[in-house]
């Protein structure tokens, strides 16, 4: 018997998908595209060919979503959906489609001139949005966000806030330190930073509420406790941020210059889907790394891009400056660049598109570093002291000991 309730089960099953399958034959074929915003959001539907069919708002609800889908199911087939702003207002959208198994594009925001020409409007945006997929023109494959990558961006996004709310403390009692009364003065004067705020924070102001110097005291001692609270904050999310990244990409961070901000930035960029990118170039042109032509009469060169995503791009950035000052590849390229009469930002633009391909290998296809746990039973076999080993690769004494015990990376 329960063979026979399985092929009937079976049976029904390829029953539904033959009916589907005539359903989608027979129903026109349509394109949707919504103009997403806080409240509401506008859906338009297209036919394959471009001509308007229908639109209508509806309220960016769980009940709101289901009039959606059945709203545009009603008018056909849907072969697509462009969705715009699927990282932001229409990321619950965007969740609801996707369960639906309907195909979702993000769409850039219509053209400035276009939209001066034409007017805007929600319904206007919305079969813009339909047009541009149907033209395959402005579209991208949405990040999923349903990952540890997605988890790094939030923790970053905590992390971010967190530093900028420290700077603006640190700020503000150097600033009232310059105004202050000489008696608090004089006892914060020459203490760096960190000691400064230890001895603020363990301070015990009193005195009336209305003596200067008395608020002067306690306004700095609530400062104080405010920066302590903010670095632990760092600190803890630092944590969180090294243990989800040791456990989904432990050996992107094994390449020179590359540390856990950069390596977390850039996967953050690159998302939950990966395949999304199709090659090296696609992923040089997200992170604004594309050689960009400059090219006029007798001037043949390239740019820096001023596109993509720019937070990539700084990442990016670092690694470079990092790579210049301490990788001895790096400095023989800068000095070969140089020789042929490349400037300073044309040779960093050559090295970020490097370091965009060596980065994109090794996300997409990770390679594990050497053992180095050899390394110094070998040197020491050989009679090399570890002065005589730097001088030979030009680096210093205490990087090579690092490497050697496993702390730094080779």
């Amino acid at each position: 018997m329960l063979s026979a309730g399985l092929a009937n089960v079976q049976h029904t099953k390829t029953r539904k998908s033959r009916a589907d399958a005539i359903l989608t034959e027979i129903l026109p074929q349509i394109i949707v595209g919504v103009d997403t915003h806080a409240d509401t959001h506008h859906v338009a539907v297209v036919t394959e060919y471009g001509k308007p069919i229908a639109d209508q708002k509806f309220a960016a609800t769980a009940a709101g979503y289901s009039e959606l889908l059945s709203f545009i199911s009603s008018h056909g087939a849907v072969s697509a959906v462009g969705v715009e702003g699927t990282g932001s207002y229409g990321a619950e959208l965007w969740r609801v489609l996707i369960k639906e198994e309907l195909k979702v594009f993000e769409v850039s925001r219509p053209n400035r001139q276009h939209r001066r020409i034409r007017g805007k409007s929600d319904p206007l945006d919305a079969y813009q949005a339909a047009q541009s997929v149907l033209a395959e023109r402005g579209t991208s494959t949405p990040k999923t966000k349903d990952g540890p990558v997605e988890c790094l961006r939030i923790l970053r996004t905590a992390r971010t806030s967190a530093i900028k709310a420290r700077t603006i403390a640190i700020n503000q009692i150097r600033s009232l330190l310059v105004s202050a009364p000489e008696m608090i003065r004089s006892k914060y004067r020459d203490l760096p930073t960190s000691a400064m705020i230890t001895a603020i924070a363990r301070s015990r102001p009193s005195g009336h509420p209305a003596d200067t110097e008395h608020i002067t005291a306690l306004t700095l001692k609530t400062l104080a406790l405010r920066y302590q609270s903010l670095r632990s904050e760092i600190a803890a999310t630092d944590e969180l941020l090294q243990e989800v990244l040791n456990s989904y990409a432990p050996l992107l961070t094994e390449l020179p210059g590359v540390g856990v901000e950069v390596a977390d930035q850039l996967l953050v960029t690159v998302g939950d889907n990966p395949e999304r990118i199709n090659n090296e170039a696609q992923f040089a042109a997200l992170t604004g790394t594309a050689p960009v032509p400059a090219s006029s009469g007798k001037t043949n060169r390239h740019r820096l891009s001023r596109g993509g995503d720019r937070q990539a791009n700084s990442a990016l950035h670092h690694v470079v400056l990092s790579r210049m000052q301490s990788d001895h590849r790096t400095k023989d390229y800068v000095a070969k660049r140089t020789a042929d009469g490349k400037s300073k930002r044309e040779t960093m633009r050559c090295l970020k598109r490097y370091v965009a391909r060596e980065i994109y290998r090794q996300i997409f296809n990770p390679i594990a570093a050497p053992d180095i746990t050899d390394l110094r039973p070998l040197r020491q076999q050989l009679g090399v002291t570890l002065q005589q080993a730097a001088e030979q690769l030009s680096q210093w004494p205490s990087n090579l000991s690092r490497i050697e015990r496993g702390i730094a990376n080779v």
